[in-house]
């Protein structure tokens, strides 16, 4: 049973946020394993973003799209009717904490994205480059990208895999009319991980006048680094308005976890906040058998995949598995390299949800919130829900509700089957 915490906690020593080191290594996990051809244009990042982290008319400038553009804070809503069936499955009339959801669905765009991608089209500009690309599964980083050129006055394409354009076409109409490009990929399982491969090697050939905005805290560094750091204003939020709602921290945080930028935006700022009780989420998919889930920190290994070192689902012959997930943002063998450190460190629990236990919590937080969340995020609903109805009552749970499901309705729906019209 997770216990409630008190409004002042001493961080830890060492702190667990003073992290990557200067060769991008969080613990064992990170670094830099990328053609020599990259090697320049990661080191012209990372000596940009060094700069950057002292220029207050950059952070100004990002501040001022966040207020005016992206709609930024977003609320944190106290979610009666998700608590209610919290304690109601729990039986118990001392357990259920109260739900707590960080509205990033109510962010520009719908999702959390739009953070990243406006801070390094930010960084673009600043390297002189017109071009940006970005690889996508759901579509919301592809859209979050597509929108910030458009805002900043850069050319855009998108790489996706077809598999996912055909499960998020929305997302592929809304990236066209906002004038960028979207580039289906045929390859290997033609989902997230293929898209990924591609954008990779476009850069290789076009580094020179084009950035690559990688979706994710993943890749080699500094990515992983850059993207925890725009997405950490999920968290410094949370914490204010945790201050002003309830008066102390939040008991417990929850956060859905694929590659796991939403999951470290809002856990980074707490992670010296020792307790304050952390859980991702991964996709467990239809069972934990190889093939069948998205689950890296559950059922993988350390291994090498896209630039940096991390938990990755291999086969008996150490090449990247096949995954699967109803969601087509977590359907990714990989996981950034700061969720490995965090979990084992200890300081972050991972663990997993079914498609089936994913679909269930979409449409509780339907019926009984009236928002329609991502698959991605229901993910999380199903974990968030269940934690509190272990909890006590006078605790409280934050779940970060890191997309609307505008783009998941067709899928679900085809999944769900007739549950949709009998109201099951």
């Amino acid at each position: 049973m997770i216990q409630p915490s008190p409004s002042s906690v001493p961080a830890p020593t060492p702190r667990l946020s003073a992290v990557p080191d200067d060769r991008g290594r969080f613990g064992q996990f990170g670094g830099t394993y990328v053609p020599e051809t990259l090697v320049a244009a990661l080191r012209q990042l990372e000596d940009l973003y060094i700069q950057v982290r002292q220029d207050n008319q950059f952070w100004d400038r990002l501040a001022d799209l966040n207020r005016s553009f992206v709609g930024r804070p977003t609320p944190l809503y106290q979610a009666r009717g998700l608590s209610r069936r919290a304690r109601a499955m729990s039986k118990d009339k001392d357990l259920g904490a109260a739900i707590w959801l960080k509205r990033e669905d109510l962010a520009h765009t719908g999702a959390h994205k739009i953070n990243n991608t406006l801070g390094q089209g930010l960084l673009a500009k600043k390297m002189g480059k017109k071009r940006i690309i970005a690889e996508t599964g759901a579509g919301q980083h592809g859209v979050a990208s597509a929108t910030a050129a458009a805002q900043l006055g850069l050319k855009c394409d998108v790489y996706m895999g077809s598999e996912d354009v055909r499960r998020q076409n929305l997302n592929v109409i809304r990236m066209q009319m906002l004038g960028a490009r979207v580039i289906p990929v045929d390859s290997g399982s033609r989902t997230l991980k293929d898209a990924t491969n591609e954008a990779m090697r476009d850069w290789m050939g076009s580094v020179e006048h084009t950035h690559y905005i990688i979706g994710s805290v993943v890749g080699p560094h500094p990515f992983p680094m850059i993207v925890r750091d725009f997405q950490s204003v999920i968290g410094r939020e949370t914490k204010a308005q945790a201050l002003r709602h309830f008066g102390r921290m939040p008991d417990a945080i929850v956060a859905c976890v694929g590659g796991g930028s939403n999951a470290a935006g809002i856990f980074y700022p707490f992670v010296d906040e020792a307790m304050v009780a952390m859980i991702g989420v991964e996709a467990g998919g239809r069972d934990p058998q190889p093939g069948q889930h998205a689950a890296p920190l559950s059922h993988g290994k350390p291994g090498i995949l896209h630039g940096s070192l991390s938990y990755v689902l291999q086969n008996e012959h150490g090449q990247t598995a096949d995954v699967h997930s109803c969601s087509a943002g977590l359907d990714y063998p990989g996981v950034g390299p700061e969720h490995s450190y965090w979990k084992d460190s200890g300081r972050v629990r991972y663990t997993a949800v079914t498609d089936e236990e994913a679909l269930d919590a979409f449409l509780w937080c339907a019926r009984d919130e009236g928002i329609i969340p991502a698959l991605e995020t229901a993910h999380a609903v199903a974990m968030g829900v269940r934690i509190a109805s272990e909890m006590p009552k006078e605790t409280n749970l934050v779940i970060n509700l890191s997309g609307r499901g505008d783009k998941d309705v067709s899928e679900a729906a085809r999944l769900l089957g007739d549950r949709v019209e009998s109201g099951s």
